[in-house]
């Protein structure tokens, strides 16, 4: 396995009858860091505190790390020879779920394009990007390496595998619209490019140190746009099955949240979901679309749960492996699992009516430009004047990073790691004039 078990920090920390794996140890830091602990309030679709039934981003998490292990198990069935050949384990699988959206800031993507916005002059803000930073830097397992994950679970982490300044599209952004108050921005044009930051570029270049220099420069490849930001073309095995499994868990559970909070209906659903599953042809779901829709809306529970579970089976045993391309040397970046088309069709139906029908809803964009207000307004405040308002800690970072003229992503730091809660509550402690309750204290 080495050099994909490898830790940029050779650092040999010995516990007495300690026989973890490499990825068991990575699981651990991940289940035990700050950065993980705050998902419990954090935005997944629904507004943290809206009820207490629906999906956070830490039971995403842990919905998504249990459908990563159904999908490893069944293609170790499918492709016993092959998933030994590319050392599947189900550890690693279960590790990458659990932190794929750590770096997501608080209120969904309302707060990610409000720190882009604000960091657009600076190396820009996403939230993948940010993961890798948190568990790369910023989660203080070590002094200055983050969790000091292995190589590979690294490499899983790396949806998208280039820097935000080689995707991002000036033209997606009008000089005009770039110069508006903060109030008057638009979201559709502010949503970065999915990229890393270009600060993060020696962990980066550490991170593909094994790869030949040809697969290295094919990896990062990416398809150019004239109406849109550039995209990333590859992704590690490791990678395209924790994004499998977040799709379904996306699609299916955060649905059954839409359906049990009235803001999915029936008549809707077998317009926009039933219909044209069916019109795809043959394959279990097509032919049993309108049972399990009639199961999604009943008022019995049970036949609810029974239909959410029938469709994250039938999911997760149609994906397969295949090769995305043959020219690359290593076989982590060779193959991928995927849907096969009939399937790939079905997910993106289930993911654009969860779009148009549960996240564009109005009253949930309410919330959404609310939580983006929050953001601009607290990091305006704290770049205002960082060493009277930052807390200890961040200022001692924000000090040292100022010299190299980073200090802005500091501040970008410090606010994506708070919970949506915590981040009204500072804002009230500082804007509004009978919020004088100080947050609990994150550095």
């Amino acid at each position: 396995m080495e050099p994909w078990t490898n830790r940029f920090l050779d650092k040999k920390t010995e516990r007495e009858g300690d026989h973890r794996t490499p990825f068991q140890r990575d699981k651990a830091r991940i289940l035990h860091s700050a950065a993980f602990r705050r998902l419990q309030s954090k935005t997944q679709v629904l507004g943290v505190g809206m009820s207490d039934f629906y999906r956070t981003r830490l039971t995403h998490s842990l919905e998504a790390s249990q459908i990563g292990q159904g999908i490893a198990a069944q293609l170790r069935t499918k492709y016993p020879a092959l998933t030994k050949k590319l050392g599947l384990n189900d550890i690693l699988i279960e590790a990458l779920c659990l932190a794929h959206d750590i770096g997501h800031p608080p209120f969904g993507h309302g707060g990610e394009v409000a720190l882009h916005y604000m960091m657009r002059d600076h190396g820009g803000f996403e939230g993948n990007g940010q993961t890798f930073r948190i568990v790369t830097r910023l989660e203080p397992y070590t002094a200055d390496a983050g969790m000091n994950l292995s190589r590979r679970t690294l490499l899983g982490l790396v949806k998208y595998p280039n820097f935000i300044d080689n995707l991002h599209n000036p033209s997606v952004i009008s000089e005009q619209q770039s110069l508006v108050n903060k109030r008057q921005i638009k979201a559709k044009q502010w949503h970065p490019p999915k990229g890393l930051y270009h600060c993060d570029k020696d962990i980066f270049d550490w991170l593909l140190a094994p790869l030949s220099e040809a697969d290295k420069k094919h990896f990062s490849a990416i398809n150019t746009s004239t109406t849109h930001h550039s995209k990333t073309k590859f992704k590690s095995f490791d990678c395209s099955i924790m994004e499998l499994a977040d799709d379904i868990a996306y699609s299916v559970h955060d649905l059954e949240d839409a359906i049990v909070m009235g803001i999915a209906n029936q008549q809707q659903f077998e317009h926009e979901v039933v219909k044209p599953i069916k019109q795809l042809g043959e394959g279990w779901l097509s032919d049993h679309i309108e049972q399990l829709s009639e199961k999604l809306f009943s008022n019995e529970h049970h036949l609810r749960k029974d239909a959410i579970g029938a469709l994250v089976n039938c999911f997760i045993t149609n994906i397969e492996i295949n090769e995305t391309d043959a020219t690359f040397s290593d076989e982590l970046l060779v193959y991928n699992a995927t849907f096969p088309k009939l399937y790939q069709r079905c997910i993106s139906v289930f993911k654009q009516y969860v779009f148009k029908r549960v996240i564009l809803k109005p009253e949930l964009q309410l919330l959404e430009y609310k939580g983006q207000q929050i953001v601009m307004e607290l990091f305006e405040a704290f770049n205002s004047d960082p060493l009277r308002l930052l807390p200890d800690n961040t200022k001692t970072r924000w000090l040292e990073e100022e010299a190299n003229n980073n200090g802005h992503r500091v501040i970008s730091d410090y606010i994506a790691g708070m919970t949506d809660g915590f981040a009204s509550k500072l804002y009230s402690t500082l804007f509004l004039p009978t919020g004088n309750g100080l947050p609990d204290p994150l550095n």
